[in-house]
């Protein structure tokens, strides 16, 4: 595909205001040193900048017409095109520099989206954070109090499998979880259900720059801002005064209503975990590039995705 001029500014433009939109209310409460507990993981746990959002790419595979005087031509992984002064995405240059990364991104989208689903979480991750402690990582009073949500965690099995949410458990909780993640098990762990994994693509699509076009980007990022939404809804914290409605999964109906949501995040999930592949390229040229980056070492010690 070949853009003119006209045509790659304006996508540009449009995803900037996009992107901008979409950190508004962050920027300005970051302007006045203001926190909020939910939407602040976006940009703390995770930690890109609202400028990483801004920065618009049209993907592999396109020509970017008369790019190359534009600040874009000093960019790093860009590369001319066929046309005097164009520019495309230089998608070998990439996998070369960031062979490992690459080969971790595609095990991590490929193999999560493989699995099935679990969905009988029901969101006791964030129980487990506060459970037999009197200081919380969140400075929010819980909606039931310690004993009565200690005594949530004491009725169920915790079914956690994602390592960067179970890593927070207190001390107390960590022999409860039917699985124990590490870091080096979570290819073998993640899966669709997952609210954390479903975050986690908005990770994997920041990593991989040029590779992903800017609404491939956004749309990871709207993702990751609606789970996150309902995780701290489902979560023990009393969120009320910001807006927040609890799902109160420690009920029948509170269960359900966090299924169903969690099973329509999930889809949206794999959907987008197919379309970052699909935007990357063709496998067999992306597993020749990476074969040929990694050393021999690295080549024999990288699982099969």
């Amino acid at each position: 595909m070949r853009l003119t001029r006209t045509e790659w500014r304006a996508r540009e433009r449009a995803h900037r205001e996009r992107a901008d939109a979409l950190t508004a209310e962050h920027r300005e409460r970051a302007s006045r040193g203001e926190t909020h507990p939910v939407w602040d993981f976006l940009f703390t746990y995770y930690s890109y900048k609202p400028a990483v959002l801004r920065r618009w790419h049209p993907g592999p595979g396109v020509e970017l017409e008369d790019a190359a005087d534009e600040p874009r031509g000093q960019w790093r992984w860009y590369a001319p095109g066929d046309a005097p002064r164009s520019l495309v995405v230089d998608r070998a240059a990439f996998e070369h520099d960031k062979a490992p990364l690459c080969r971790l991104v595609e095990i991590m989208l490929r193999r999560t989206a493989g699995r099935p689903g679990r969905f009988d979480c029901f969101g006791l991750h964030e129980w487990a954070m506060v459970y037999r402690q009197h200081e919380h990582r969140h400075p929010v009073p819980l909606r039931l109090g310690q004993e009565s949500t200690d005594a949530v965690v004491d009725d169920h099995e915790l079914r956690c499998t994602h390592y960067d949410a179970f890593r927070f458990f207190t001390p107390d909780a960590v022999p409860r979880n039917r699985d124990a993640p590490t870091r080096e098990s979570q290819p073998l762990l993640d899966q669709p259900g997952c609210l954390h994994a479903g975050m986690d693509v908005y990770k994997w699509a920041v990593k991989l720059g040029p590779l992903v076009p800017g609404d491939l980007l956004l749309d990871a990022f709207e993702l990751a801002r609606d789970i996150r939404r309902l995780d701290m809804e489902a979560a023990p914290y009393d969120l009320s005064g910001w807006g927040f409605v609890p799902v109160r999964i420690e009920t029948a109906e509170g269960k359900a209503e966090y299924v169903r949501r969690q099973r329509d995040l999930a889809a949206r999930g794999n959907a987008l975990r197919g379309r970052i592949l699909d935007a990357w390229g063709p496998i067999d040229q992306r597993r020749s590039t990476l074969r040929t980056s990694a050393s021999p070492a690295q080549a024999s010690a990288t699982p099969a995705a």
